[in-house]
């Protein structure tokens, strides 16, 4: 099992700037990729960022050039989010893969854009 646990959401203004981070625990080692997800209002859970063991990374064609994924250890990741636009209003999720493809979740931390 893996908990994970989100943290840095707030409320930001049009063309600000927000660093999510992501803390994990318990069997860290059994995870295959590391990734961010978010839910807005009305819609559907979506991939934001993704990273696997080898460093690539994977994003939304809605965040190229404006969001970053990152990880400093096995059990720390970030998303450093620039530029960020009123669209990107949304409830953000740490998630993360095992090996067996099993999914973990955060609770959320919500992100707000003002225009």
């Amino acid at each position: 099992q893996v908990q994970l646990v989100e943290s840095g959401g707030g409320l930001v203004q049009d063309g600000g700037s927000l660093r999510l981070s992501c803390a994990a625990s318990g069997n860290i080692f059994t995870m295959s990729v590391r990734g961010w997800y978010r839910q807005a209002p009305g819609e559907q859970r979506e991939l934001v960022a993704t990273m696997v063991k080898d460093g690539s990374t994977n994003y939304a064609d809605s965040v190229k050039g404006r969001f970053t994924i990152s990880r400093n250890s096995a059990e720390n990741w970030y998303l450093q989010m620039n530029s960020l636009k009123p669209e990107d209003t949304a409830v953000y999720y740490c998630n993360a893969k095992d090996v067996w493809r099993r999914d973990y979740w955060g609770m959320g931390t919500r992100v707000t854009v003002s225009s």
